[in-house]
């Protein structure tokens, strides 16, 4: 869970003070597990800030380092869902029977075709004005006709999380662990950094493919000391743990 108050300096800044001018963020576009990351990122920076519903809400004169921020972490995260309108309803569309990797498929047409919307549970509520193009999207989907850059309906293998996580923790336990280099390089073959698991942001993902294909490089270099690959391991680690349950 998002805390509702986070950062030493928000100890110096009183957001409920009448006279506090404050900057809003909308987040609603962010998945949970994208707004934590931020939650940790302005936290680590020491940007004051506190949570209001979907809304990340900063003191003005932090506008700036806010804004910096939020560039790096769209570079990382993003790109992002554009939030649906507070004035428009919007059109739903029950998608309960449909398959994750399905919803996952339509989810990533909708941020890259740039339609406002949100999600609650399978249940898709589009733009209004958009209801068209989204049907298309439906249509494409079940007929098998869409295409997106990482294929229609791709998702990263099955245990691809979990296989990194394993890998990362035994190499970075022992450098030399032949297991795990060959489930590491093994595992590298059949990932792509632009197709992640349901439920995982794409750039969270594409830090974790990276941050694997280093350490392979470092594993099947001669001149690698072991506490490069340690360290290259530990990265990975860090980084996966925070999507594996």
């Amino acid at each position: 869970m998002v805390p509702a108050v986070a950062s030493r300096l928000v100890l110096e800044w009183n957001p409920n003070d009448p006279d506090t001018v404050k900057v809003h963020y909308d987040l609603s576009g962010w998945s949970v597990d994208q707004r934590a990351e931020l939650a940790e990122a302005l936290a680590e920076a020491e940007v004051a800030h506190v949570w209001e519903g979907a809304e990340v809400v900063v003191p003005e004169e932090l506008e700036g380092r806010a804004d910096e921020l939020f560039e790096q972490m769209e570079a990382v995260l993003g790109p992002f869902a554009v939030a649906l309108a507070d004035d428009d309803a919007g059109v739903e569309f029950g998608l309960d029977q449909w398959p994750p990797a399905d919803r996952q498929t339509l989810a990533q047409a909708l941020i890259e075709r740039e339609i406002p919307h949100r999600w609650d549970g399978p249940t898709l509520i589009a733009a209004t004005d958009a209801e068209t193009t989204v049907d298309e999207l439906l249509d494409g989907i079940e007929q098998g006709t869409l295409v997106l850059a990482s294929g229609p309906g791709a998702t990263a293998p099955e245990g691809a999380l979990d296989v990194l996580f394993s890998v990362s923790d035994r190499l970075a336990r022992d450098a030399d662990d032949r297991s795990g280099r060959d489930d590491l390089h093994d595992i590298l073959e059949q990932v792509d950094a632009a197709v992640p698991p349901y439920g995982v942001g794409v750039g969270v993902w594409a830090r974790a493919v990276d941050a694997a294909r280093r350490l392979d490089d470092l594993v099947v270099e001669d001149s690698s000391s072991s506490s490069d690959i340690i360290g290259a391991a530990q990265a990975l680690r860090s980084i996966v743990r925070q999507l594996v349950a």
